[in-house]
């Protein structure tokens, strides 16, 4: 069962979910509390286009997801390539 909590960084609350196994941290709650008038959608779209954002989630998944295809995550990274 999870439970909430809210911490509060730089003057901002953020959401923390607490299970019994792991802790999650809302991105949501993060990318709202950005300072100009951004939609919290769009600066999470934004981040996960970003070829460091791809780069480090295709490692994370080589390293510990024993399904993942690592020839389709190789398709996006050619694929952000074009865009510089």
């Amino acid at each position: 069962m999870s439970k909430n909590r809210i911490i509060t960084v730089q003057n901002h609350p953020i959401t923390v979910s607490l299970t019994e196994v792991e802790d999650y941290i809302c991105i949501t709650d993060m990318a709202a509390a950005k300072p100009d008038n951004s939609r919290a959608a769009d600066v999470i779209r934004n981040w996960l286009r970003n070829r460091s954002t791809l780069e480090f989630l295709s490692t994370w998944e080589e390293m510990y997801n024993l399904i993942f295809k690592v020839f389709e995550s190789e398709h996006f990274n050619q694929d952000r390539s074009s865009f510089g």
